[in-house]
């Protein structure tokens, strides 16, 4: 089934002036290719559409093939990447499946769970996706043609790099899309990784001759020290590829924006010695974790000591643990047995610490966990969970998607809004202390979600944004032990990050003959 009808446009009011304010914008598209992975195409997607709607413009971002972890619900009711969720916010605009109509959740180094315009589909392994790429085109560009419909400027996100050769067959993430529509293409490279001419010369010389005439310019990010000592290596790189730099985006500190999918690179956040007392928050670094935006109010949090812990780490002490999403949650509460997480867990118990459990972390927690349909592996397959809570969950074929707004049954009932993205179904004594009340599907009363301990130290649920509300979030903290959390407001700074990030933009890149490469 196709997805929905787009809404309606609906804008924000910005009132950061921009230099925009008064260019003229083509309608048109142009596709933001990579180097490499994380090279940047996100994050310049979303400054892009901030700047196009300052200046008026009906701007949406597009992104054909997405590989992620970290999803959306969308306006009707599909999922959809959550950089390209990020993107709509920055362009002002709901969340909707044509946004991102191919989305692949990897629950394996060799085969994904396959999304087409927000529902799931299949689990495929890469050569058998390799096969279903034309189809997965086909919906690709559908979506495409809708957005053209809707929209004037559409700002188009690669996957990866174009230079992987052995992808180019049936490519729909790159050129194969950029070729297909007849699309301009600039090329960003993260010169923080080092080798950047390298990165971009070898990148263009990976290309067809088509493909490498499609390219209109370069774009360096994440660059840091004296921009005039870059300068000859600037000069030499467009004399050698004939292509104009559009410009060097320095490295932004600081930015709070949804992560596409890696890991922060810096597993630890904390603001010690800004404030006089900290929560230790530790959430364990799943192979299969999704969802890892949950904890970004948390890494932003003046008064909260943050560490994500990566395979071969010892457990550190901590106040609060988190067991987050997973995509493969039999296989990952393997990977926390073996990784001592189990031991640990019942220690930090018994020491008073407190446990959050979310969506597969939560079904961790309870007694087992049973795959009939082999969702995860092998059908029938049941194993043991932690044990801590009294419930069990069976694995559906079926998922649940939905956005949903509630309240925190703690004694500071505080409101929370969030999302559901599960495969499962949980049923047992202990869902009879609910965690959450949440507003009932048919629009009145409330139903109950997740679980609380019996000694009150254990808190389950299959809500994810738990911390993103301001009252939920300082909630939360007080009841794992900071009594005098503050109250952060996280869309409020990643709207401030999106408008820092436009305001660099347009400092920084040549707007003129970027925009230019539209028209």
């Amino acid at each position: 089934m196709p997805p929905s009808p787009l809404p309606p446009f609906c804008a924000f009011s910005v009132t950061t002036s921009s230099p925009l304010d008064a260019m003229h914008v083509p309608r048109g598209t142009l596709m933001i290719q990579g180097t490499t992975s994380d090279a940047g195409k996100s994050t310049l997607v979303a400054g892009l559409c901030r700047l196009a709607r300052r200046a008026g413009v009906r701007v949406a971002p597009f992104k054909p093939q997405n590989m992620a972890l970290n999803s959306a619900v969308t306006v009707d009711g599909g999922e959809i990447g959550r950089a390209q969720a990020l993107q709509a916010v920055a362009a002002g605009i709901a969340a909707h499946t044509d946004l991102n109509p191919v989305l692949l959740k990897p629950t394996s180094d060799r085969g994904a769970q396959l999304i087409i315009h927000g529902k799931a589909r299949m689990n495929l392994d890469a050569r058998a996706y390799h096969d279903y790429k034309p189809v997965a085109f086909e919906a690709v560009l559908e979506s495409y043609a809708r957005l053209q419909a809707a929209f004037d400027t559409i700002f188009v996100e690669g996957a990866g790099s174009p230079a992987e050769v052995n992808l180019r067959e049936r490519d729909i993430a790159n050129m194969g899309f950029a070729e297909a529509v007849d699309c301009p293409v600039v090329l960003v490279a993260d010169i923080d990784r080092g080798g950047v001419f390298a990165h971009l010369t070898g990148t263009l010389a990976c290309l067809s001759e088509s493909e490498q005439a499609r390219v209109r310019g370069f774009i360096i990010n994440r660059f840091r020290g004296d921009i005039s000592l870059l300068k000859p290596g600037l000069d030499w790189l467009e004399a050698k590829t004939g292509k104009p730099v559009l410009g060097v985006v320095p490295y932004l500190h600081g930015l709070t924006l949804d992560a596409e999918d890696m890991l922060p690179r810096d597993p630890h956040s904390t603001h010690a010695g800004d404030v006089a007392r900290t929560l230790r928050v530790v959430v364990p670094a799943l192979p299969h974790i999704s969802n890892h935006t949950d904890f970004d109010a948390l890494r932003a949090h003046p008064q909260v000591d943050f560490s994500y812990v990566r395979a071969g780490v010892v457990p550190p002490p901590a106040d609060l643990v988190i067991l987050p999403g997973s995509k493969n949650v039999q296989a990952d509460l393997a990977w926390l047995r073996a990784q001592g997480w189990e031991d640990a867990l019942r220690r930090h118990l018994r020491y008073g610490g407190r446990v959050i459990g979310i969506c597969g972390g939560m079904q961790m927690l309870g007694q087992e966990i049973a795959d009939p349909y082999g969702v995860e592996g092998a059908p029938g397959k049941v194993v043991a969970g932690l044990g801590w809570l009294d419930f069990s969950t069976t694995l559906t074929q079926a998922k649940t998607l939905k956005n949903v707004s509630g309240y925190l049954t703690l004694p500071d009932p505080a409101a929370v809004s969030g999302y559901e993205i599960h495969m499962g179904e949980t049923e047992g004594p202990a869902l009879e202390r609910a965690a959450l009340q949440l507003a009932a599907d048919e629009g009145e009363g409330v139903r109950p979600d997740g679980a609380i301990s019996a000694d009150g130290q254990i808190l389950a649920s299959y809500v994810h944004g738990l911390f993103d509300t301001p009252a939920a979030c300082g909630a939360l903290l007080a009841w794992a032990g900071l009594d005098d959390a503050q109250a952060i407001d996280y869309s409020a700074l990643r709207e401030a990050s999106l408008d820092r990030l436009a305001d660099t933009l347009a400092q920084h890149l040549d707007l003129g003959k970027l925009f230019a490469a539209i028209g």
